[in-house]
């Protein structure tokens, strides 16, 4: 386990043919503390000569190749504890988001358990495996070669796309790993569980460790004669499944399939499924934004504070929450600082070489020249009082969101006339720059705004004199 501890994070996979671009999208919040600064990087193409890997949160170290791939990422302010780069596209149209947290049973680690002294953990995996895949399904199988012969420290799931396939991995146990391409007209929310069902080997939509069912079946952990179910076999039923993990799948598939009735407690939620209509980038923006609005369930109406029943999707601990959107056009690294619900999703081109100079700062203490903590000062301020300054912030993200889409559409349309590679760059970098900057400001109005408003909420307030 790591040694700031696993992040609780929820994410979503979509297929081509579900999105209403015809984009695959995988996407996911980092949930692990309150205060804990994120960045942006573009990481060049570039060579290393005698390549290694020497983890910085356990013993866990490889050779890597030589050269490694231009890749955006977003890690850590501080590299104390490990890399956590977590998410990002790299030059081959490659995406990948690692990890969501996940448990595997006692039954399972009895016979096969995690390596925590030398397997890969979390902190790790974007740094050695985005960099050096040129498809999705290569990013699973060599990821998946990691976790069989170095091991792993935890049960984890890893999202991989490409510009044609979404890719699902979950790691088991100390060496054993499924994963399941999502179909192309489905979806996937995952909440912090083993979640791949049924497993087809005589099918090209899965791929699994060597001899995963030899290892179930000598440890006699499963029938031979049953439908070989990873979650059933390595997942976990508790009443922490219950309150924290599955409400989350459920209010996700109601989102996108609200024509199917399910209870928000229910162990049979599929894990893949077909959504009522295409989804929209905003759609997947909905889903990992939400904290059960218009439910009983939502924390941030007053009549419900001491009704807290379920985990939100939503919640203080989002570092950051992105989504990676690829087609045959273009990629978009959509990244939102701090809680996703109360920040803005800023579309970044993830080729670009200069990173937005706020998006390089932020330590674990307040600093004004963050974006992260000013994304975080605006969520900070505006959680006092919801009813009162909860428009305030509506209003910003609104204003923020149609200044940098337009930002977006504007360099896209000049990318579109442009053949030169240099001239196409200095497109990207520009409108990267110009994207965060637009936020950036927006919000600053807004804190400025709510600060001044706040003057007044003091307790210290008396009637005054108006003869005196």
């Amino acid at each position: 386990m790591s040694k700031i501890g696993r992040s609780s994070c929820t994410s979503i996979l979509i297929g081509k043919k579900a999105s209403a671009t015809g984009s695959v999208i995988i996407g996911r919040n980092e949930d692990a503390k309150t205060a804990w600064p994120k960045h942006l990087a573009f990481n060049p193409h570039r060579t290393i000569e005698n390549n290694h890997f020497k983890s910085k949160d356990n013993k866990f170290e490889m050779d890597l190749p030589a050269t490694l791939f231009a890749y955006s990422s977003t890690p850590e302010w501080t590299n104390k504890y490990g890399e956590f780069e977590e998410d990002g596209i790299n030059e081959y149209h490659v995406a990948m988001s690692a990890t969501e947290s996940a448990y595997a049973n006692d039954r399972v680690l009895a016979a096969d358990p995690f390596e925590t002294e030398t397997g890969i953990l979390e902190e790790a995996m974007v740094t050695v495996v985005l960099p050096y895949i040129k498809t999705a399904k290569e990013g699973v199988l060599r990821l998946g070669k990691i976790v069989e012969e170095h091991g792993a420290a935890e049960a984890d799931g890893i999202l991989f796309a490409d510009r044609d396939e979404a890719w699902y991995l979950e790691i088991g146990s100390g060496h054993h790993w499924v994963a399941m391409r999502i179909p192309d007209d489905s979806y996937a929310v995952v909440a912090n569980q083993l979640s791949i069902q049924e497993i087809d080997f005589d099918s090209d939509i899965f791929l699994t460790s060597p001899n995963i069912r030899e290892f179930v079946y000598d440890n006699k952990l499963w029938p031979k004669d049953a439908p070989f179910n990873f979650r059933e076999i390595f997942g976990t039923r508790s009443d922490s499944d219950l309150h924290y993990n599955t409400p989350r799948v459920w209010i996700g598939q109601k989102l996108l399939t609200p024509s199917v009735k399910q209870e928000p407690q229910s162990f049979n939620l599929p894990f893949a499924r077909q959504a009522d209509k295409p989804i929209t980038i905003q759609d997947a923006q909905d889903v990992l934004t939400n904290h059960y609005q218009n439910t009983p369930y939502d924390l941030t109406n007053p009549k419900n504070k001491s009704n807290a029943t379920f985990r939100p999707i939503g919640v203080a601990t989002c570092q950051e929450s992105h989504l990676l959107e690829l087609n045959s056009e273009k990629m978009v690294h959509w990244l939102a600082m701090g809680i996703g619900g109360q920040s803005v999703y800023v579309p970044f081109y993830p080729q670009g070489t200069k990173v937005p100079t706020m998006y390089k700062y932020g330590k674990e203490t307040y600093s004004a020249n963050s974006a992260y903590w000013v994304f975080k000062l605006a969520s900070t301020l505006v959680d006092r009082d919801w009813g009162k300054y909860g428009s305030l912030l509506t209003n910003a993200q609104t204003d923020a969101k149609e200044k940098v889409l337009r930002i977006r559409y504007q360099a896209d349309q000049k990318l579109t006339k442009e053949t030169d590679s240099q001239k196409q760059l200095a497109i990207v970098d520009q409108a990267n720059l110009d994207m965060a900057d637009a936020a950036i400001k927006i919000y600053q109005k807004l804190i400025a705004e709510v600060i001044t408003l706040q003057t007044a909420d003091s307790p210290l307030k008396f009637k005054m004199d108006p003869n005196l």
